[in-house]
């Protein structure tokens, strides 16, 4: 039975359940139900309650932001246009931006409703839906949008579907929830009934789900001069075939996406979006929708606030069937350090965990910040309450650099791995490095001391329970800010809970073995986890990344426990 036929048949039963009164005196009161129990079903089990929303109890609904048709299309004389024209109007199309149902996949995305049958009605009877705030959803009856019901409709009772325009993007502006009424007015008295509903919340996936689908950068142009031998002209990325062809060695699941004609060298993945995931109650369990956090990154070009370009290849290569983009970017450019953190590699998330269900977002802030409406909707989805540490010592300042949650043999079955930089002097045992400062790892590891500090008190982690790696950082003489000198163990990527792909070290070898990739290995075998090396040293280190900066993945989080279920720890109360 799918959405639609259990809705029809919630309909019948609710019908005959209607008392009917003779002749035409006093209408009885219109009946609407929602999924308020949420399991699916319209049924007389949804009345209790109905008028108000609670993290146990409350009908929802998800933010009807893909495009089921491929209706929406990119220009690519747009891609690299300056100013913000072009971002409105890629946002601004989507599948709950038209007023009709974009076929049977469409039609799954919205939420059902139901008003019964009320027989004894006039035929001069009339009824009205309306929404608080209007503006945040509509519904649709036999395929059309509907704010007025005639006799007819309501003497045979009439199936709705409800579909959210938009995502909570700022409690102080909206809550997420709606009231959706129905009145009926005959012979000059009305009557009415209620249902208060929630827009689902965007929900952070974590590193142990197992990646579906990995995206990387390509350059746009034909093959050439940057697989050529270093050094590259103008510091622009490198040897992208290596960097492919091992990444695609470490898992088949690799795509890899042609850049903006004219900026393709921004090809960092990690840091153009972050994915979520929003999803509502149905039969046969939760229907989910992929939405993707675009990064909140405005920069001045040629004097014109201008939003990431990248950022429009969402639009072009992702949005689809059961995927949207979200984007919440300021009317200005940032100053450029703070601009640094407002992208995707500075958005986490720790798995759940004792009192966190969900788990939480983590993200770096500090001295710089990032942009605060930009981090405001992230933080305002409810359920997995940010965590903040601080990452504003570091040149790129992202959270992605220092730690990475990796599985573990304990009772919450995860842990952190963690940039060590007295690891890696350690392991040098005096041999030379280029650019080695003992002064500057110290000042490194001092900082990532902090972090973990709040890392361990929050989520109830033992200092033992780290898996450390050796990572060593210089300073930028420019910003004297910290970035990695070897490339960034920590910052890998997940492809699985057992399989971890990251940067090759290029560390000294002894005995023919490169001592910082034994030590990895050896490390995160005793958490069962496999290492798959990546070749990015000129794709990625040279530019201030790593594997997980220049890609990105969607997981599967089916097995994931539905936001409603369980105790939030942080939702809307009653209202």
């Amino acid at each position: 039975m799918n959405r639609w036929t259990a809705g029809l048949a919630a309909v019948t039963l609710l019908t005959a359940a209607t008392p009917v009164m003779t002749a035409w005196g006093a209408p009885p009161l219109p009946h609407l139900t929602a999924d308020t129990n949420r399991d699916g079903l319209l049924t007389p089990a949804d009345d209790a309650g109905k008028t108000t929303w609670t993290d146990d109890r409350g009908a929802i609904f998800l933010p009807n932001l893909d495009d089921d048709q491929r209706r929406c299309k990119v220009d690519p004389a747009e891609l690299d246009l300056r100013g913000r024209a072009v971002d409105d109007k890629l946002a601004a199309c989507n599948d709950a931006a038209d007023d009709r149902i974009n076929g049977p996949r469409d039609a799954a995305d919205l939420a059902p409703l139901a008003i019964a049958a009320q027989r004894n009605l006039s035929p001069t009877a009339t009824g009205r839906i309306t929404i608080t705030p209007a503006d945040k959803a509509r519904v649709f009856a036999a395929g059309r949008p509907v704010s007025s019901l005639t006799a007819g409709q309501l003497r045979n009772g009439v199936r709705l579907a409800l579909e959210g325009r938009d995502i909570v993007r700022d409690p102080a502006k909206w809550d997420g929830l709606i009231t959706v009424t129905v009145e009926v007015t005959d012979q000059g008295r009305t009557s009415s009934d209620a249902v208060r509903m929630r827009v689902a919340p965007l929900m952070f996936q974590n590193d142990l789900q197992p990646a579906q689908t990995v995206l990387a950068g390509r350059p746009a142009k034909g093959p050439g001069w940057w697989d050529g031998t270093p050094p590259y002209p103008d510091g622009v990325p490198g040897e992208w075939r290596k960097f492919a062809q091992s990444l695609r060695k470490a898992t088949t699941r690799v795509r890899f996406v042609k850049g903006t004609p004219d900026g393709w060298k921004d090809m960092w993945w990690q840091d153009t979006f972050e994915p979520t995931t929003a999803s509502m109650p149905a039969v046969g369990g939760p229907h989910t929708m992929r939405i993707l956090i675009r990064s909140g990154n405005v920069w001045d070009i040629g004097g014109t606030s201008t939003p990431r370009p990248a950022g429009r290849l969402l639009y072009r290569d992702l949005r689809g069937p059961d995927v949207g983009i979200v984007q919440e970017l300021a009317a200005t450019a940032s100053d450029s350090l703070d601009d640094l953190l407002n992208m995707g590699g500075n958005l986490e998330s720790l798995p759940p965990y004792a009192g966190y269900p969900h788990g939480r977002i983590v993200y770096g802030s500090g001295e710089r910040h990032p942009d605060p409406g930009f981090i405001t909707m992230v933080k305002s989805q409810g359920y997995q309450p940010p965590l903040t540490i601080d990452t504003s010592w570091l040149m790129v300042g992202h959270a992605d650099e220092t730690t990475h949650v990796v599985r573990a043999n304990n009772a919450r079955g995860w842990t952190l791995a963690v940039a060590d930089p007295r690891l890696a002097v350690r392991l040098l045992r005096g041999r030379p490095y280029p650019g080695l400062n003992l002064t500057d790892n110290e000042a490194a590891a001092k900082h990532i001391d902090d972090q973990l500090k709040i890392l361990l008190e929050a989520t109830g982690l033992r200092a033992d329970e780290l898996v450390h790696l050796p990572v060593l950082f210089d300073r930028v003489p420019r910003y004297g800010l910290l970035k990695a000198l070897t490339p960034d163990l920590v910052n890998g990527i997940s492809l699985t809970e057992h399989e971890f792909a990251a940067p090759d070290p290029h560390a000294p070898k002894v005995n023919g073995r490169d001592i910082f990739k034994s030590a990895t290995e050896q490390a995160l075998a005793r958490n069962g986890v496999r290492v798959h090396w990546v070749e990015d040293f000129f794709w990625a280190h040279l530019g201030g990344g790593e594997v997980h900066c220049a890609t990105n993945a969607l997981r599967d989080t089916s097995r994931a426990t539905p936001w409603w279920s369980g105790t939030a720890s942080s939702g809307t109360s009653p209202r």
